[in-house]
């Protein structure tokens, strides 16, 4: 349920061209404390998204539902590693973005 909440909450403007991350750049993103502060804000509508960010922030929420259609099977990993991160590593944040959009 909560992932469903980041997903929707994430849907909001993304650019379908954006490009796909490699595994290397999202394990840098992913350990990388001021870009991931970037994307958090992204997510939580404080702060403007790059186009990974508003690629994310439409193709999550679908990602959870079990149906994303435009989504690659390496992009779908990708995001659900990327909300579990936020899950274990971010607390907060992921509690105010499930208060937000819940």
């Amino acid at each position: 349920m909560q992932k469903i909440i980041l997903y929707a909450c994430i849907a909001g403007v993304l650019v379908a061209a954006a490009p796909q991350m490699s595994d290397g750049q999202l394990d840098r993103t992913l350990t990388d404390r001021s870009t991931m502060q970037r994307h958090l804000k992204c997510a939580l509508g404080e702060g403007p998204c790059d186009p990974v960010g508003r690629r994310l922030r439409i193709l999550a929420p679908l990602v959870l539902r079990g149906a994303c259609p435009q989504c690659s099977p390496h992009e779908t990993l990708q995001i659900r590693r990327t909300l579990a991160f936020v899950q274990r590593n971010y607390p907060w944040e992921w509690a105010r973005i499930v208060r937000q959009y819940g």
